[in-house]
């Protein structure tokens, strides 16, 4: 840190960047975030974590020594492109799970601004405890950024110094989870729409113990976010195509999340409606 009272800018406090700037304050900074125009989870979320509010990102930027991104991967380059609008001159680092491309084209539009570049890339759910979750670094600044986090419930791993490294990370563990996810409903999706699905269930029982429960965590887990993963799984396979390998899998996953993209945020979601919804034509406006 350059300061004794360093302070870091928090983009998003959501559900992944709370925790995040928690662990700024956990080692030593304050934490301001841009109040203005905020839905009252993010308000309340914000408050109750000790951050400051301020009224516009021209303001934070004024402010701050280092900027962290956490936000839907979609909008990455948008905010990157505001916050080098206003010519910040010191860290921004990126944690959104978007390609190694995109986060070098972030680090070029930042940089025109001034301010120096972090790849980044969270693995792991918001944590509760130490050892769960990991924020991962990257960059020739890389460890240097590392230390405005590291007292607070993530690990702080540096991957190198190579712009890049930590969303490729990122893009490789994410196109098993949540590709593996997709694949799992699609599945069930087409048992359920050609009448299998007793006899695909009894032979999971038999020949996959677990296979079930595992699909059934995936509507729980994953298709309340699916408006989220819709960019990642864009992310993935651009990471895949510009790797020279087959990207069409994670087009496929795409698709499968963006047509249970209606059921944002909602909780005891029934499966059968879930599966039958998903058999059906994009609108992405599933759900109710």
């Amino acid at each position: 840190m350059t300061t004794d009272n360093p302070v870091v800018g928090l983009i998003n406090p959501g559900a992944m960047g709370t925790p995040i700037g928690c662990a700024a304050l956990a080692s030593g900074a304050r934490v301001c975030w841009v109040s203005m125009d905020r839905s009252p989870e993010s308000t309340t979320r914000a408050q109750s974590s000790g951050f400051e509010g301020v009224a516009t990102e021209d303001e934070l930027v004024a402010r701050c020594e280092l900027i962290i991104s956490v936000c839907p991967p979609h909008a990455a380059v948008e905010v990157a492109r505001r916050i080098a609008a206003l010519e910040f001159k010191g860290l921004y680092v990126d944690a959104n799970a978007i390609s190694p491309e995109t986060s070098r084209d972030i680090g070029a539009l930042v940089e025109s601004g001034g301010a120096r570049f972090v790849d980044g890339s969270i693995i792991g759910g918001p944590p509760v405890e130490r050892g769960t979750t990991r924020l991962y670094l990257s960059g020739p600044a890389a460890a240097k950024a590392q230390q405005y986090f590291a007292k607070g419930l993530f690990d702080v791993v540096v991957v190198d110094d190579i712009i890049g490294s930590a969303s490729a990370l990122k893009m490789a563990y994410a196109a098993w989870t949540k590709g593996s996810d997709a694949l799992l409903l699609n599945i069930r999706a087409l048992a359920v729409a050609r009448g299998v699905e007793a006899a695909l269930l009894a032979e999971w029982r038999q020949s996959m113990p677990g296979l079930a429960e595992r699909s059934q965590a995936a509507v729980e887990g994953s298709v309340p976010k699916a408006w989220r993963f819709i960019g990642e799984m864009q992310q993935i396979a651009d990471t895949l195509a510009a790797t020279n390998l087959p990207d069409g899998f994670h087009r496929g996953a795409e698709a499968v999340y963006d047509r249970l993209s209606g059921y944002k945020n909602q909780t005891d979601l029934d499966m059968t409606e879930v599966l039958t919804a998903l058999a059906r034509p994009s609108t992405g406006q599933t759900g109710h």
